[in-house]
């Protein structure tokens, strides 16, 4: 279950996400990048772990989003039929 405060700093870091995302895809497609809604910071790194980092180390109180730049889902989990 997923907490009315994760669930806002969500929604307002899309929004974030929305507003940056002509330059992130053309500049950092297959990135990751931590959003900080409140400030609007944001943190773009080759890993999640380091934009999630970057993040925490800038506003360590805070939550963040972290989204995978140009994609639906951060990672993608399948199987191979053979």
């Amino acid at each position: 279950m997923i907490s009315d405060e994760t669930r806002t700093v969500m929604e307002q870091a899309r929004v974030i996400y929305e507003r940056l995302r002509e330059t992130l895809e053309s500049e950092h497609r297959n990135k990751f990048v931590a959003i900080e809604p409140l400030s609007g910071d944001y943190f773009v790194a080759d890993t999640l772990n380091a934009a999630v980092r970057a993040a925490r180390s800038a506003h360590p109180a805070r939550l963040s989003h972290t989204i995978r730049i140009g994609h639906e889902a951060v990672f993608h989990i399948g199987l191979m039929a053979q």
